[in-house]
């Protein structure tokens, strides 16, 4: 998936090549949400904002949406739509079909239709095409992420068993049960950071 911001990304590279069941494009920005603003009064819940600046709570989904606030987000959309248009202009240069009128509409193309629309330059996979222009010889590695720290001491080096710490967990794949939970734990932590 190299689409909107995973396209945007990409321009950054000098060639771009893609799996034919790649998903390309959707140049184009969008914002989305919800409103609620009778929600509270049905429920009985009052809500408190206090803000310093009158367009801080612009858009606000337990408000009415107000007319400028609109016409003020429709317009940064269209400054960051015309920056996504001229990076990708500038980045794929004469490789760009220019005459596609749905180029820059937030359409999106699977690998062998975006290649056609000069979005990318062509169907491989990253051995391939390093092999290809720097010869077989090319020795790629593989690099992960680390390790946690929350994992360490249950990590692979203590065997599938897991020793007598595990035994309660036998017959539940000890070691699988024990990953998933702190692979959840540490996932939560990590939220948590946002409040989520």
């Amino acid at each position: 998936m190299a689409a909107s911001g995973g396209y945007m990304l990409a321009c950054a590279a000098d060639e771009i090549y893609v799996d034919e069941s790649s998903i390309l494009g959707s140049i184009g920005v969008i914002s989305a949400g919800f409103g609620f603003p009778e929600l509270l009064k049905k429920v009985g819940i009052e809500r408190r904002v206090y803000t310093s600046g009158e367009n801080k709570s612009g858009l606000d989904p337990f408000q009415p949406e107000r007319a400028e606030d609109i016409e003020r987000l429709k317009a940064l959309q269209a400054d960051v739509h015309e920056n996504f248009k001229d990076l990708v202009r500038a980045s794929r240069g004469a490789k760009l079909r220019q005459d596609d009128p749905d180029l820059f509409t937030g359409a999106f193309w699977a690998g062998k239709q975006a290649v056609e629309r000069g979005l990318a330059d062509g169907i491989g996979d990253l051995r391939s095409i390093m092999r290809r222009n720097f010869g077989d010889e090319v020795k790629l590695k593989v690099v992960g992420g680390g390790r946690s720290w929350v994992k360490l001491p249950f990590g692979r080096s203590q065997g599938p068993d897991m020793g007598h710490e595990m035994a309660p967990f036998a017959g539940l794949n000890g070691q699988a049960l024990w990953t998933g939970l702190l692979d959840a734990l540490e996932a939560r932590f990590h939220w948590g950071k946002f409040g989520l």
